[in-house]
């Protein structure tokens, strides 16, 4: 059998992309993802779809089939319904290529509310470092040099909080005077966020941590029974509020991460995580988002994004510094 990454496989990998983008190189069946992925519970019917989309029963129904077939979509009967859905395993596969624009088309300029965001969050991770008005002054020039050297970049938000981060870093690290004080060197806060596949709860509220903190927390992540990839809608979530996660990826819990963490959330995965003396321990409850549009996931998305202030807030050494 051929190892993770050879040339055989990844030739099968990429067939089975090619294969996908041909079933649904089609305007009906692009609607039809789309309105999958935005459906409250992940899944709709050919009635429903046929109505939204103002065409026959049989046409959708033609449609359908070619991507169930495809194995694009499942299918699900209850009664006399067949409920469509996404298949989770082929997601990541086409979702990138249902939601983004024409390949020569620009991105759409970013919301200035989103902007402010970054600005007000970067704000708050480099406070007593730089005022707002100089993040502010970065968090737009930076905009500004991506948006010109990258015209098409559908996650222009997310990087442009990383670019305005990593710029305001430097500046911070080439400003700083030397210092051999031991608090310098002491270790950050360590918070570990645990949920059932590490592709959703978990990495929603670890890639806010990130934002909010810095380098002043040490931010993990870990599933119970982690899948193979995060979910796009994750990313998109956290990509339309600034917050980026490049290079992340699901990963299992072990008995390490939880004994070196300072603070451990769990979000849905029951008894999974092991408890040590000496740890702070939250169980916060959330629904999994697997499985919901993307206003569902918006929903969730902001609950998190309270939670993670409050839980930063309640962090001494965060708050000292």
């Amino acid at each position: 059998m051929p190892a993770t990454g050879s040339p055989t496989t990844e030739r099968a990998i990429a067939e089975r992309i090619a294969l996908s983008m041909r079933a649904i190189a089609d305007p009906t069946r692009v609607q039809i993802l789309r309105l999958l992925m935005d459906a409250p519970d992940g899944r709709r019917g050919v009635t429903d779809l046929a109505a939204r989309l103002g065409l026959t029963q049989p046409t959708v129904s033609h449609h359908v089939r070619v991507m169930a077939n495809d194995g694009i979509l499942q299918g699900v009967q209850e009664g006399r319904q067949v409920w469509y859905s996404l298949v989770p395993s082929r997601l990541s596969d086409v979702f990138d290529f249902v939601q983004r624009s024409p390949a020569d088309a620009p991105a759409a300029p970013v919301d200035p509310a989103v902007l402010a965001r970054i600005t007000d969050d970067l704000a708050l991770r480099f406070a007593g470092t730089f005022s707002r008005e100089t993040v502010a002054e970065y968090v737009a020039s930076s905009y500004e040099l991506l948006r010109r050297g990258a015209p098409r970049d559908r996650h222009l938000s997310s990087h442009t909080s990383r670019f305005t981060a990593d710029r305001l870093g430097s500046l911070a690290d080439a400003n700083a005077p030397s210092s051999t004080d031991a608090a310098a060197s002491a270790s950050p806060t360590s918070v570990l966020f645990v949920c059932v596949q590490n592709a959703g709860r978990s990495q929603l509220a670890s890639g806010i941590l990130r934002a909010l903190a810095g380098d002043r927390v040490r931010v993990l992540t870990a599933g119970s029974q982690p899948t193979e990839t995060i979910n796009p809608k994750i990313v998109a979530a956290l990509n339309e509020i600034g917050v980026s996660i490049d290079g992340e990826y699901p990963k299992p819990l072990t008995d390490e991460v939880v004994r070196g963490a300072d603070v451990v959330i769990t979000m849905g995965c029951g008894d999974a995580c092991p408890i040590y003396p000496g740890r702070r321990y939250l169980d916060w409850e959330l629904p999994d988002p697997a499985d919901m549009g993307m206003d569902g996931v918006r929903t969730v998305r902001d609950d998190i994004d309270r939670r993670v202030r409050e839980l930063l807030r309640s962090l001494p050494a965060v708050n000292a510094g």
